[in-house]
């Protein structure tokens, strides 16, 4: 099964989450046609967490926790996604800030 490309599945989740109401901002730009995806969802600004785009155990798409799951403050995130960019150019990194935004990232990212 032919996979959709990679810009095609950020600008899909950036349309759908302003239509719904949020918002969502590419924090960095991986490569356009495979690059992985690194999420990090907040709910109003808080609670910040990762999840990116992977295989979950029975092989199908999921979306994965990724990173520690707390963070003393905004200079912990930020550093967090810029080391992983570091090890990975191509990856993309998208701050999704949304009600529920692991749902919403999944209903786009996970099922593609």
């Amino acid at each position: 099964m032919a996979r959709l490309a990679t810009g095609v599945l950020v600008n899909a989740l950036i349309r759908r989450a302003e239509r719904a109401g949020g918002g969502a901002m590419v924090l960095a730009r991986g490569d356009a046609t495979a690059g992985a995806v690194l999420l990090l969802l907040v709910e109003r600004g808080a609670n910040p967490r990762f999840v990116e785009r992977g295989l979950g155990p029975d092989g199908n798409p999921a979306l994965i926790p990724s990173g520690p799951r707390e963070f003393a403050d905004d200079g912990e995130v930020t550093a967090y996604w810029k080391r992983r960019r570091e090890r990975d150019s191509d990856l993309w990194v998208v701050e999704l800030d949304i009600a529920q935004a692991e749902r919403f990232a999944a209903e786009t990212l996970a099922m593609n």
